[in-house]
């Protein structure tokens, strides 16, 4: 009788632990972090009114369509949405498994510029497939964050303090900068690689010599280039571009004419701006100011208030993907949405750098707000990698409070 009862209680515990086992199934296969979906259909949604509100003019003079650049956005944009559930469903592993596929598509991609390439505002940065164009660079940027979190996971964070470590990590990131540089001619995305394998690193090592080493020599390095641009030992545009950043009123026919007009936008622009759709700057005064400038064009109709909320916009995005980073289950998750943390804060930090002349003019778009397909559809993906770690994160994070 005794025997029975037990081998009984046995059969209810053993349910009850599939039962449970069950739910936690679905509750894994059900999550969605939907604070943070809806944060960045937010942005998404707001880029497009700011887009729509930039560019109607100069698309009415070319295409003779003032939605040209907002329907085309928009289909980049619901691509792009697609895109991010449908990466939101694999789990995080699989990135570290197609590591190497992944790393070897980007690079292939960067390679096949040279004989297929095609030129577009003087720059060869682009592959196209039929009417649709493809950013390599933009690739580039996931396969960093993917590769750099894998290796930093090889070598373990009591050994990654060490300069051979160091070099390891930085490789893959330096190879891809370096091609980017040389075949693309694009320093602020060969810029934009490097800085994401070093947050990702700066993040996860727990000595800071190096990093401290390498901020310096950084800094230096900066220096350095503004003293060969004044003294003329440095010479070509990138000379012009520093000089026109220190000076930029003696440049204002020329390499600072659009930098300078992104200011008279800004100062314009006042507390409250003149009024969504009121600005004068984009009508024809800032060149392609739907692209890297149209901060400016915020900062002129929406004035300091509307800058304002837009870096809050950007500020609450950060600060959930470090909520998802510290509620990972594992070291290779929570280093993913580092790297996406700093690919975001990073761009916006050098966009708005750029438009307010903090530094020289570089081509680095706003996210989720400039015009570009391979640059929102990209950036989608890699908030479907956030989300992906979420999921699985906030089930580790419930199991364990069970």
């Amino acid at each position: 009788m005794a025997t029975t009862k037990h081998q009984a209680a046995q059969r209810g515990s053993g349910q009850r632990v599939r039962r449970a086992a069950e739910s936690q199934k679905t509750e894994r296969a059900v999550f969605q972090d939907y604070g943070l979906i809806m944060i960045v259909l937010f942005l998404v949604g707001i880029g497009l009114v700011l887009l729509y509100s930039t560019s109607s003019y100069e698309a009415a003079l070319k295409y003779d369509d003032s939605a040209y650049y907002l329907k085309r956005q928009l289909i980049f944009s619901i691509l792009g949405t697609g895109l991010m559930f449908f990466v939101s469903v694999f789990p995080v592993s699989l990135y570290r498994r197609l590591e190497m596929f992944i790393y070897g598509f980007a690079t292939a991609l960067l390679i096949l510029i040279i004989p297929f390439g095609r030129a577009a505002n003087g720059a060869k940065r682009w592959l196209y497939i039929g009417p649709v164009s493809i950013q390599p660079a933009e690739i580039s940027k996931i396969a960093i964050i993917i590769v750099t979190a894998s290796l930093i996971c090889r070598i373990g964070t009591r050994d990654l303090g060490k300069l051979k470590s160091f070099c390891i990590v930085m490789a893959p990131a330096v190879l891809q900068a370096a091609m980017i540089l040389l075949i693309t001619r694009n320093l602020s995305s060969a810029a934009i690689v490097g800085m994401i394998a070093f947050g990702i690193y700066f993040i996860a090592v727990r000595d800071y010599k190096i990093v401290g080493l390498v901020i310096v020599a950084v800094i230096a390095a900066g220096f350095g280039l503004i003293y060969a641009s004044i003294t003329g030992i440095l010479g070509g545009f990138r000379s012009d571009r520093i000089l026109a950043w220190l000076h930029p009123e003696n440049y204002a026919e020329g390499t600072a004419f659009q930098t300078l007009q992104a200011l008279y936008a800004i100062g314009s622009g006042g507390f409250f701006g003149k009024g969504l759709g009121q600005s004068v700057q984009k009508l024809g005064f800032i060149p392609e100011a739907q692209n890297d400038m149209i901060f400016s064009i915020v900062c002129e109709e929406l004035g300091l208030f509307g800058a304002i909320g837009v870096m809050l916009l950007f500020l609450i995005l950060i600060w959930r993907f470090v909520v998802v980073a510290y509620r990972a289950e594992d070291l290779y998750s929570g280093l993913i949405v580092s790297g996406v943390i700093t690919h975001v804060a990073v761009q916006v930090v050098l966009n708005i750098a750029v438009v307010t002349n903090t530094m020289p003019n570089t081509g680095v778009t706003l996210p989720f707000i400039s015009y570009g397909g391979s640059s929102i559809i990209l950036m989608l993906a890699e908030i479907g990698m956030v989300l992906s770690v979420a999921r699985r994160g906030r089930y580790e994070e419930a199991a364990r409070r069970k």
